[in-house]
């Protein structure tokens, strides 16, 4: 059978491809711009119509498509998010439990973004993955897109493989193809893309990206984060030369590095020429220039954000954010006002493999205080769990300066934090030490 023929026996609508999912299912969806709105919207009906109950959902960073439906309040009582990085989704539904639980209704898995693979497919037995791709070739090759990610181990250990086809999902190079007969039911639905858009930093953020900037040099390989710090960063590096990327997260700012020649690439040891990405999200224009594009290679996180992979290119630099640090260097990046935030990600995993890279630097930032002023995010102790160990806290940077507080003793690592909170702070800080 053809490729065109096989992609015809499978083809249904929407509602007839989850009309095998049933109570007591473990499903994986894709995360963020993989999200299937179709599927997601007729799983949504499926559980509102029908006697169900227990539902177990896998996944990463959910957006708009799955909070309009399979994580609407109403159905979370069938429904149970098992939720490994949470966005505003989750947070609003904890934040809304009246039994002020720390996870409300969701079932948070603590999981490195690197172990989810194994996890997914190897520690779980998946009844269905539904996801987003790309369209197929006429070889009758999909690829993963924007998300290749834990989606890709997902999709080939679940016992059922839904996909829905997006023409505006980007076809992307690397390790991300999926043949039609791998797959078991397909839905087609041309709509566009979520986009993430970038807001202004603020003056202390912009302060922080020049810090950081002035420590990446020529040939530098380069993992950032996500938000509007990362960003100002990039735009600060457009005169550097041959710098490569080797990124969790690839966004609209690394991109423009690309396209303004910043980013050659050709000093890297992996992957030479091109940058290395496990999942995607910027704008419309951003997806264009993703598509099609040889400049970009999608591997799975577990290859992507392995450490011991990191850390064979030199001069990695990786950029991330948290929300505290205690005197230490410990770093709590998930956990706040004594809820989860978000989750540990792969802030870790570039950590340690950045810090293992010859001529490598890892740096956490973040601004010196939170709510306005009010509160100090350098601290005698950690309100939430530690995401970075002070043993693995390499440079720490606010718009007080920089510390890098590797060698450094408890006493050093506490005066040289204290000197990065904000003035109003630094005595309280000082006196929580003697």
């Amino acid at each position: 059978m053809s490729p065109q023929d096989l992609y015809r026996a499978k083809l249904t609508t929407a509602d007839d491809a989850v009309a095998q999912i049933g109570s007591g299912m473990n499903v994986s969806m894709g995360m963020a711009t993989a999200e299937p709105p179709a599927l997601l919207e007729a799983l949504g009906r499926r559980i509102e119509n029908s006697d169900f109950s227990d539902l177990c959902l896998w996944y990463f960073h959910s957006l708009e498509a799955a909070g309009k439906t399979v994580l609407r309040e109403d159905l979370l009582d069938r429904v149970r998010p098992h939720c490994m990085f949470l966005s505003h989704i989750e947070r609003t539904l904890i934040k809304g439990d009246p039994s002020g639980s720390a996870y409300g209704p969701i079932e948070f898995v603590p999981v490195a973004f690197s172990g989810s693979p194994q996890l997914l497919s190897e520690r779980l037995q998946l009844d269905a993955c539904i996801t987003t791709v790309s369209a197929m070739d006429r070889h009758g090759w999909f690829t993963f897109g924007t998300s290749n990610d834990y989606t890709s181990a997902a999709a080939r250990s679940a016992r059922r493989l839904i996909v829905e086809v997006n023409p505006a999902m980007p076809r992307v190079f690397g390790d991300s193809l999926l043949h039609v007969s791998e797959i078991d039911a397909i839905v087609e639905n041309h709509c566009p893309l979520p986009e993430i858009v970038c807001c202004t930093p603020s003056a202390e953020e912009q302060v922080i990206a020049s810090i950081i900037a002035g420590m990446i040099d020529d040939r530098a390989c380069l993992q950032m984060g996500i938000g509007t710090l990362p960003a100002a960063v990039c735009g600060l590096l457009e005169d550097r030369k041959d710098l490569g990327i080797h990124t969790e997260l690839m966004t609209p700012a690394l991109a423009r590095l690309i396209e303004c020649g910043a980013v050659t690439n050709m000093a890297k040891a992996t992957y030479r020429g091109r940058s290395v990405f496990t999942f995607a999200m910027g704008d419309a224009a951003f997806y264009d220039f993703l598509d099609d594009n040889p400049a970009f290679h999608s591997l799975p996180v577990n290859l992507v954000n392995d450490p011991r992979h990191i850390s064979k290119n030199d001069n990695v630099v990786s950029v991330n954010g948290t929300l505290q640090i205690d005197l230490g260097g410990a770093c709590n990046s998930e956990h706040r006002l004594g809820r989860q935030y978000s989750g540990s990600g792969g802030q870790l995993d570039f950590v340690r493999g950045a810090t293992a890279s010859k001529g490598g630097k890892s740096i956490i930032a973040c601004q010196s205080t939170a709510r306005d002023g009010a509160v100090s995010r350098i601290v005698p102790v950690l309100d939430g769990p530690v995401t970075t160990p002070r043993n693995d806290t390499h440079i720490v940077v606010t718009e007080y300066g920089w510390a890098d507080l590797r060698g450094k003793s408890m006493h050093q690592r506490a005066d040289a934090l204290i000197g990065l909170a904000h003035p109003r702070f630094r005595d309280e800080l000082a006196n929580s030490v003697r």
